[in-house]
């Protein structure tokens, strides 16, 4: 059955599906950057508080800002914004079709459709999905990237942006003009200190045009730290397959686990929905739920993903099944990144190892090496060496993460241990591939790009067990290296 508004009465028994009047919702949010993670978590929120009766005044507005994110844009419109969830459990899978998204924006040059929607005085906050690498912050300085392309045209050009952040400021100058007032800016990125990442970006933009609305910015808009998480794989023929056989046909259903978690900051400059009724934490301490996550999560992923890829491996969890990477993941964890992380008031951080891994080897999500693998020059800075960095100033043994790096320089030469190509995974994969090609040869290449390891390559300790660990993968192979760690 097409899922549309008129549909919904007619989906399965078995299918839950809005009860709110989705007639009645008006809208008080626009994300940017709609892909199935939001899909599956803040939207998830969101209708459930309004089928508690609340908010209905907080609908979500869909937004995008490059153009492959109109056919995304068409699909959603076909079926009126719908979205069919599906949570997979070892225990079995269960399906609900969601509804708090009640428009899309048309995506267009300039980007005049977005800056009028954030104009409007009906919207009070802009929630941000852009990737890690999306922020134009360099990943191991946290310096803003003045020089950056778009960065640039959208100074030079502030009524017609090209970027998400462009949109933004060009909203915001509308509505200062116009005496409507400042809304929230909430990034739901992976990125330690979110919001003071996204202030960074979109302060220093507006000053490359306008000093003063750059200020006023400073001043009464607000950009809650925030923390998220729930593992959504990224949706195929598969996906799609498993709607119908729950009775639905939905272009673009989303899959997800059977854990949410939402942390934020309690800091909205123009109001919020009363989140807190539906499981969100309100918190001024996200740093240690962000730390947790960050490091022991999102730096999980990338533990074994580069691995995982060189043995040809295709999911998370089969690479959480196979033996040696198993052991690896759980060494490394326990000895280089547990002593770094704080405790939460849920969950020490040994703990919430042993709830990653659990949800790591859960067989029913089929998550991708490929996804976990991609743009892996934002994740390794922003998540494996910060704790690298820690371990060497606590003399924390750090072997285990050299080789994590070690893997990722094998993998971006672009082969698989079979022989087999890798295809490009990284907006910089071309010169990541010839970087390390020369590395193969001369392992210290690898640690000169300096926008990735900064001072890191300057560390005997660390270059040397990096160089060490390249030149024995590439003569030896990943899992005879695997072997000497866990055996020491």
């Amino acid at each position: 059955m097409k899922l549309s508004n008129f549909t919904l009465k007619d989906l399965p028994a078995a299918v839950k599906r809005p009860t709110y009047d989705r007639a009645k919702l008006s809208p008080g949010i626009v994300h940017v950057g709609l892909g199935n993670f939001h899909r599956g978590h803040q939207a998830w929120y969101q209708h459930r508080l309004f089928e508690t009766g609340l908010d209905q005044d907080w609908a979500i507005v869909g937004a995008g800002v490059r153009p492959f994110d109109e056919a995304q844009r068409k699909k959603m419109a076909a079926q009126d914004f719908l979205t069919t969830l599906i949570e997979l459990d070892p225990a079995g899978k269960s399906a609900e079709v969601i509804g708090p998204m009640i428009d899309y924006l048309p995506v267009e040059a300039g980007n005049d459709p977005l800056i009028r929607m954030l104009a409007d005085p009906m919207i009070r906050i802009v929630t941000l999905t852009l990737t890690e690498g999306g922020y134009f912050v360099d990943p191991a300085t946290r310096v803003f990237d003045f020089a950056d392309e778009d960065i640039r045209h959208d100074a030079a050009n502030p009524d017609k942006p090209r970027t998400a952040f462009g949109a933004i400021v060009a909203g915001l100058k509308l509505r200062r003009e116009r005496g409507i007032g400042p809304f929230t800016i909430q990034s739901c990125d992976n990125l330690q200190g979110n919001g003071d990442v996204t202030r960074r970006t979109v302060v220093n933009l507006a000053q490359l045009a306008d000093v003063t609305l750059a200020d006023w910015i400073q001043e009464h808009c607000t950009f809650p730290n925030s923390m998220v998480d729930c593992i959504v794989p990224a949706t195929g023929e598969r996906e799609i397959a498993l709607a119908r056989e729950f009775g639905i046909d939905d272009a673009v259903p989303v899959t997800h686990e059977n854990f949410r978690q939402w942390v934020i900051e309690d800091e909205f400059c123009a109001g919020r929905p009363h989140w807190e009724k539906v499981g969100v934490t309100f918190t001024k301490n996200v740093h240690d739920y962000e730390t947790q996550k960050i490091r022991i999560l999102n730096a999980g992923h990338q533990i074994i993903a580069n691995i995982a890829e060189l043995l040809h491996l295709e999911t998370v969890s089969e690479a959480m099944h196979h033996q040696k990477i198993h052991a690896f993941f759980r060494k490394v964890q326990m000895e280089e990144v547990v002593p770094h992380v704080p405790a939460t008031p849920e969950t020490t951080a040994r703990q919430y190892v042993d709830l990653v891994e659990q949800r790591f080897r859960n067989t029913a999500i089929v998550d991708t090496i490929r996804r976990v693998c991609f743009d892996g020059s934002s994740r390794h800075p922003g998540m494996i060496l910060p704790t690298v960095r820690d371990g060497l100033a606590k003399g924390v043994p750090t072997k285990g993460l050299a080789i994590v790096e070690a893997a990722w320089a094998r993998m971006c030469a672009g082969t698989r241990e079979d022989g087999s190509t890798i295809e490009p995974n990284d907006p910089y994969w071309d010169n990541l591939t010839t970087v390390a090609r020369l590395a193969r040869l001369d392992p210290s290449a690898w640690l000169e790009m300096r926008s990735t390891y900064g001072s890191l390559a300057d560390d005997p300790r660390f270059a040397r067990a990096f160089e060490e660990s390249l030149s024995e993968i590439w003569a030896k192979g990943i899992e005879a290296v695997l072997d000497a760690y866990c055996q020491s």
